[in-house]
């Protein structure tokens, strides 16, 4: 538990809380046992939930997995009181652990971010949050650049993995962000005692640019399945050329197998007692072989 204090309130951060950390701060700042119960286990949608004397959020923040190449939720708990702002998270949110550590080591930027009251951090700390996306949005844009280029590049086969990672990428954003404009919005139409009218306004700004992270992902979902909607029809195409080679060898040498078995069944072969045997039944079939594709040619099968 790291925590930052400054003249008019204090900022805690606990990284993996733990049984001690939730009895200190239940303690110190007389918090409600939901809150607590909250902090201990883990919780599925984002929500906004003001008791008597705190206000208790929760956010889901997408994060990367480098080794599965997957992006999953990462739980933020928030809690506002009058005098302080707690943040709690087990899973390493790099952004915010790096806001931390700068308002900690920089007395300028404890002045200048904790001058106000807890739901001032609040709004600057899920500004920090939301605006981590962009960077994650630009890494799958650069994805999305690389996939288009070997596809028409005429790397089809190897593209269907990646299609498929970077597709369950953006599905699991988009599954991790949908649910957060309502947290958003409720701290705006709700009549929270710790969210002033003053601030909404800046609030409204935060629900702006969670709509551009949006729009950013829509426009990524439609790239990524016309993406692979054209890979899925070079595949196609390529499979029905390789089908319709091996049908028209097949047609060829249909007649020339016909031939031969007709000479196996033959007791007596023709020309087979002429020594240039071989050569003519070889010439024959050769001949067979021009003729069916020259019919095929006729009928504009070729």
């Amino acid at each position: 538990m790291h925590q930052i204090k400054s003249e008019h309130f204090t900022w805690i951060d606990i990284r993996e809380p733990n049984a001690d950390d939730i009895l200190k701060v239940q303690k110190d700042f007389d918090l409600h046992p939901l809150i607590i119960e909250e902090f201990s286990t883990p919780t599925l949608r984002p929500k906004a939930v003001e008791y008597d004397s705190a206000l208790f959020l929760t956010i889901h923040v997408p994060l990367f997995d480098v080794k599965l190449k997957k992006t999953y939720p990462g739980e933020l708990d928030i809690v506002v009181t009058e005098k302080a702002l707690i943040t709690a998270h087990d899973e390493d949110i790099w952004q915010l652990t790096e806001f931390f550590k700068e308002i900690a080591a920089d007395k300028k930027k404890q002045d200048e971010f904790m001058s106000d009251s807890p739901a001032t951090l609040l709004r600057i700390v899920l500004e920090v949050i939301i605006e981590s996306c962009f960077p994650k949005l630009d890494h799958i844009s650069r994805k999305l650049d690389h996939i288009e280029t070997e596809i028409f590049a005429g790397n089809e086969k190897e593209m269907v993995i990646e299609l498929s990672i970077v597709k369950r990428d953006i599905l699991n954003f988009r599954r991790t962000l949908k649910p957060q404009r309502s947290v958003l919005e409720s701290l705006i139409q709700g009549d929270y005692k710790f969210i002033t009218k003053e601030m909404r306004p800046y609030f409204q700004d935060l629900i702006g640019t969670n709509v551009r992270v949006w729009n950013s992902l829509e426009s990524a979902k439609e790239t990524i399945e016309s993406l692979e909607e054209t890979n899925n029809s070079l595949l196609s195409n390529k499979l029905d050329m390789t089908m319709k080679v091996l049908t028209i060898f097949s047609a060829i040498l249909l007649p020339m197998s016909v031939y031969s078995n007709m000479l196996a069944m033959t007791a007596d072969i023709p020309f087979g007692k002429n020594p240039h045997a071989f050569w003519i039944h070889s010439s024959i079939m050769f001949f067979i072989a021009v003729f069916t594709i020259v019919i095929f040619k006729n009928r504009k099968w070729l």
